[in-house]
């Protein structure tokens, strides 16, 4: 068996020059070679006579050299041409600045070329690709054939490279283990492994290449399922939970207190954490409800049910005005009870975050609320039973598994707005189990949704001054803090001032990332009191702000916001009982930022635009695995591939639950590949979302 993990340089025409370029693209070894796949194709297999080519299309011929010769131009380029020709026709074949190309021909010679034909006084190809007839068709690497197109920095060519992996393909593929057992092979219809990897690189035809993709899919699902199985079964049986009680006096005082009823959909999700709370595993949730729908109310419900059962419930956000808000709403809720809240927050002076971390280590406190200060070295809980993360794409997998780490096996909540498609719920969050809060709160009075163009930007503003004379407030939203960042757009600061001077009978707040915690503070009290009648903000109100009286929000350069973050800003209205007004002013430029806008005047349901989200930006940008402990994928795509995900999870759970540990000799290689795919610290990560 030929060693695959031997260094590349061992490869013939990989000198050191090119190998230290080739390690840059993450390929040091003979098998990373192997798994460097295409990131396209280009079908160069339909040879045409020269009568039959269209100027301005890509072709394919087969001629022969008629005549060769080159000349320099009055600028001093060499340019080398081939006159070629078959029974129909002449075509010339142009190269620049490559004088060695003379020594590559002979007359008589038989070529494949590939390459833009073009007509000017005759017709003529400029640098297509070539190759020398010597062979059979299944000897061409470069035309003539499906053509592998591999993603590669500019100082490495398509024709080079092609050639190393051809000759590594040709000697080495040989050397590849078969990792999965024949019974899921034959139960999906898959291509053995190694010759999955010759096709992949040089397919005979689109079925075979189809099939190859297929295999190589599978297995990329395979190893990213079976290693979410693992976690899943480990939460599952190797951790031990609280079993918390359900019922109790402060429960019962809690539920009277409140000022309305659960909906049906919030009553639903709070039966199934506390069927989680009271098992004796401990919970791993994921709680999806859209902007509005009530998901911190059952928070914390969990985190009155861990009170009452003596413990601690620690609440993580990802803005300081999001923990003041959750600090203060909580506090009015539950203060009366006997419950003691804390929030922690980055800008405390060091004798008063000494003195809160102490009453948190002495189990004086019962809830804490906080940022990235809850999970600094020196906070310490006495008791920690429930962590709660709120708007978890705010956070690293890192922070979240910092928090946990502050207990032993505490229930995990982890609560998102932006709503997970299900594709993305399978792999990311697959060994979690997820809740949906799919209905708002009764009451609310909708939200409308206008697209302006720039020029029509004073009809938005007309709209939130009519909306400000009957009492309701406008929040005005701008991509950038000040004009200093990009030129082109209109900036926070300046148009502060602007709208100051338009509007001076209203009160215009101001409202960015740089100011200081205090004053963010403050600006956003006077404007819940309605102290001010229109916010100028950027992106910092995206998450959790909830002022019910807002019923207009005006986005500047719409098309500089992602989907998910347009939606997030639209719920921050229609919160009251009045009609709310989203206005989106923007001159689009790009297809996708066309895409954005068009889904927003859609719909308002948040599952349907994040599977819109997905489908626009694809599953790396919308969600980087990366970011939660999984590996990345090199050809699988989560909604392109979805079929091949379902069956591989459905294969990847099953295998786990009949081998746990993966053991067997047949789960060998598929073990063996978990570990090199995952990170032991990955496998331990994997649990916290």
């Amino acid at each position: 068996m030929k060693d695959l993990n031997i260094s590349a340089r061992f490869i013939k025409g990989v000198g050191p020059s090119r190998l230290s370029t080739l390690n840059k693209l993450g390929i040091e070894t003979i098998h990373d070679l192997l798994c460097c796949f295409p990131r396209r194709y280009e079908d160069r297999s339909r040879i045409k006579k020269i009568r039959e080519i269209r100027s301005g299309n890509f072709e394919t011929i087969k001629a022969k050299v008629i005549t060769f010769g080159d000349h320099m131009s009055k600028k001093g380029m060499n340019i080398f041409q081939v006159a070629v020709g078959d029974s129909t026709g002449v075509i010339h074949a142009t190269w620049f600045n490559k004088p060695y190309m003379k020594d590559k021909f002979k007359i008589g010679q038989e070529l494949i070329l590939y390459g833009k034909a073009e007509r000017y006084n005759y017709l003529q190809m400029n640098n297509p690709e070539y190759e020398v007839l010597t062979g059979t068709q299944e000897d061409f690497v470069h035309i003539g054939r499906i053509v592998p197109i591999y993603p590669l920095t500019e100082s490495l060519n398509q024709r080079w490279f092609r050639n190393i992996i051809k000759f590594t393909v040709d000697n080495y593929a040989d050397g590849i283990s078969e990792i999965l057992p024949f019974e899921i092979r034959k139960r999906n219809d898959l291509m053995i492994l190694k010759e999955a990897v010759r096709n992949i690189h040089f397919p005979v035809s689109d079925l075979v290449l189809k099939k190859a993709r297929k295999r190589i899919i599978f297995d990329e699902f395979l190893i990213l399922q079976t290693g979410i199985a693992l976690k899943r079964a480990s939460i599952k049986i190797d951790l031990t939970g609280y079993g918390h009680k359900m019922e109790g006096d402060l429960m019962g005082r809690f539920k009277a207190n409140l000022p309305f009823e659960f909906t049906k959909s919030q009553s639903k999700v709070i039966k199934e954490i506390e069927d989680d709370m009271k098992s004796l595993e401990p919970m791993n949730r994921l709680l999806q409800g859209d902007v509005g729908s009530g998901k911190t109310i059952v928070a914390l419900y969990a985190l009155m049910l861990t009170v009452q059962n003596g413990y601690q419930g620690g609440l993580m956000v990802p803005t300081e005005i999001l923990a003041e808000q959750h600090y203060r709403n909580i506090k009015e809720l539950v203060e009366n009870l006997g419950v003691k809240v804390m929030i922690l927050s980055g800008d405390l002076k060091e004798e008063e975050r000494r003195r809160r971390r102490h009453m948190i280590e002495i189990g004086e406190v019962d809830i804490v609320i906080g940022t990235h200060a809850l999970i600094q070295e020196g906070v310490n809980f006495k008791k920690l039973g429930l962590a709660v993360v709120d708007e978890q794409h705010k956070f690293g997998v890192m922070q979240r598994a910092m928090l946990k780490s502050k207990a032993q096996n505490p229930d995990m909540l982890i609560m998102t707005a932006t709503p997970i498609p299900r594709t993305l719920a399978l792999t990311v969050y697959g060994d979690m189990d997820v809740s949906v809060i799919d209905e708002l709160p009764p009451g609310r009075g909708g939200v409308k949704t206008f697209f302006f163009e720039e020029k029509n930007r004073e009809k938005a503003y007309r709209i939130a001054e009519e909306e400000i004379k009957i009492g309701r407030q406008a929040y005005v939203v701008y991509p950038i803090i000040d004009e200093s960042e990009k030129s082109d757009l209109r900036a926070a600061i300046k148009m502060h001032k602007e709208l100051a001077g338009l509007f001076p009978d209203l009160k215009i707040g101001l409202l960015h990332g740089r100011m200081k915690s205090k004053e963010k503070e403050a600006v956003m009290h006077d404007f819940k009191d309605q102290k001010i009648n229109m916010l100028v903000s950027t992106i910092v109100i995206e998450v959790g702000v909830d002022i019910s009286n807002a019923s207009v929000m005006i986005i500047e350069h719409a098309e500089r916001f992602g989907l998910s973050q347009l939606h997030q800003l639209r719920g921050r209205i229609g919160r009251g009982k009045h009609m709310s007004y989203c206005i989106l002013v923007s001159k689009p430029k790009t297809d996708d930022a066309k895409q954005r806008i068009s889904a927003m005047l859609k719909t308002q349901d948040g599952f349907r635009i994040a599977e819109e989200d997905l489908e626009i930006r694809g599953p790396g940008e919308f969600f980087g695995t990366r970011q939660h402990g999984l590996p990345e994928l090199k050809i699988a795509n989560i909604v392109r591939d979805r079929e091949i995900l379902e069956v591989a999870k459905k294969e990847a759970f099953d295998l786990v639950q009949k081998d746990r540990f993966l053991r067997s000799p047949e789960n060998r290689l598929i073990r063996e590949s978990l570990l090199k795919k995952f990170s032991r610290e990955d496998l331990a990560l994997a649990s916290v979302g």
